[in-house]
């Protein structure tokens, strides 16, 4: 039987040229994060199953690479359940590893401490474009801080990297789990019902207004509920400021320093970015991970047509860990989609190095091999890029596969000087 040569499904081979761009948007990120304070950790890939299922993580639960037990630990005859059979799986993000290291570790951390996180991640998905079952996370958090100051600075370390990286004109869009949820009180939906109705809400970009209106009743609820939830809506659209608007109608079941921390994030931001994008207020804007308590946000690009990224606040996770809560509050940057925009438009790595190519005919003589590789090695310490290589037959072929690879300059060396 012949060994397959294509990648498994949902995985992919990644090509010099990508790796390249890949290398260098991780040194951009690396280094504007680490201006702003956070140092990098790593954790395992595996995890251990109960904490992966730990209905922390959303809808990735249902998606996780679980892992065999092995060795004496798996009993295939006496197995009852899956129990029995699994116990770790593959990540499936970076923020229920990051909350266990951080519970593991706290006594020997900063606090507020500051992480940045960069590694694959694993979910059984539906492959599509830009969406892989084996993909690069890149996450920032921050724990220990229950001020605002976490939000704004997470904000901002994250577009002042976006637009070193050329992105212009995107959008954060910022909501608060607490506002919707007074949002369905006021309305008079019932408190078990809130998650269904937000479900509801998070299709409001692709179905609009009426099409919440109309899954909202198919579902059951009252039309009463439904018409004060859709006056919300509507009276913001109206409304010079929506954010002031809504605030107003929820006096009675809002705190008001829910609102006025929002004002703030907002304004901050907004008078200290780094780069061109407009932060907004986005009362439709759910985000689906249950673990959420807080500030909500999503980066929104027009060149991709969806979310890039996103993240918000989890006070109450690192206390399933350790029974004691701790502020924390994270964004990811969809790091996949980001190569993909930057490949589809033909981003150029800015201040890359002279790349040359010594192509070397076979037979040419020890002696002037040696001066050849000793010249290569004085251009590589002035900061050349050289790759030193043996003549194709086919020349022609050789140097054109080695020009897509960027070199631009060749040096030709031949066993008789005369051909130089």
């Amino acid at each position: 039987m012949a060994l397959s040569k294509k990648p498994v499904t949902g995985m992919k081979d990644i090509m010099p040229a990508e790796m390249q761009l890949r290398d260098y948007v991780i040194g951009v990120i690396k280094e504007t994060y680490g201006k702003f304070g956070f140092t990098s950790i790593e954790t395992p890939c595996v995890e251990n199953i109960a904490n992966l299922s730990s209905k922390q993580g959303g809808e990735n639960e249902k998606l996780i690479f679980k892992i065999l037990k092995r060795g004496e630990k798996l009993n295939l005859e006496t197995a009852k359940g899956e129990e029995d059979l699994v116990d770790g799986g593959l990540r499936y993000d970076l923020t229920v590893p990051l909350v266990r290291y951080y519970s593991n570790h706290s006594n020997e951390l900063p606090s507020p401490f500051k992480a940045l996180q960069m590694g694959n991640v694993w979910r059984a998905d539906r492959p599509q474009k830009g969406r892989y079952r084996q993909f690069m996370q890149c996450d920032i958090d921050i724990l220990g801080e229950p001020s605002n100051l976490a939000e704004i600075e997470l904000i901002l370390a994250t577009t002042t990297t976006l637009g070193k990286l050329g992105f212009k004109n995107f959008q954060i869009r910022i909501n608060e789990r607490r506002i919707l949820k007074a949002m369905a009180a006021y309305s008079g939906f019932p408190e078990e019902a809130y998650d269904n109705v937000f479900i509801i809400l998070d299709k409001m970009d692709k179905i609009g207004l009426d099409g919440v209106a109309g899954e909202l009743k198919e579902s059951g609820f009252e039309q009463e509920s439904i018409e004060k939830y859709l006056e919300l809506f509507q009276g913001m659209e109206e409304a010079k400021d929506g954010l002031n608007y809504l605030l107003e109608k929820l006096g009675d079941v809002l705190e008001p320093d829910v609102g006025q921390s929002l004002k703030e994030i907002i304004a901050s931001v907004g008078a200290t970015k780094a780069s061109q994008f407009e932060i907004v207020f986005d009362p439709t804007l759910v985000r689906g991970m249950s673990y959420y308590t807080g500030t909500i946000f999503e980066i929104a690009m027009p060149e991709f047509g969806g979310s890039c990224g996103g993240g918000g606040r989890y006070d109450k996770m690192v206390g399933r860990f350790t029974g004691k809560d701790v502020p924390a509050c994270g964004f990811s940057i969809g790091f996949e989609r980001i190569i993909l925009i930057m490949m589809e438009n033909g981003f150029k790595i800015p201040g890359e190095n002279k790349k040359t190519a010594y192509l070397i005919e076979k037979g040419i003589a020890t002696e002037e091999l040696c001066k050849i590789i000793a010249q290569a090695q004085e251009e590589r310490e002035s900061g050349v890029q050289v790759l030193v290589a043996r003549m194709n037959k086919n020349k022609k072929f050789q140097k054109e596969q080695l020009n897509a690879e960027g070199y631009e300059q060749f040096r030709e060396f031949y066993k008789n000087p005369l051909k130089q």
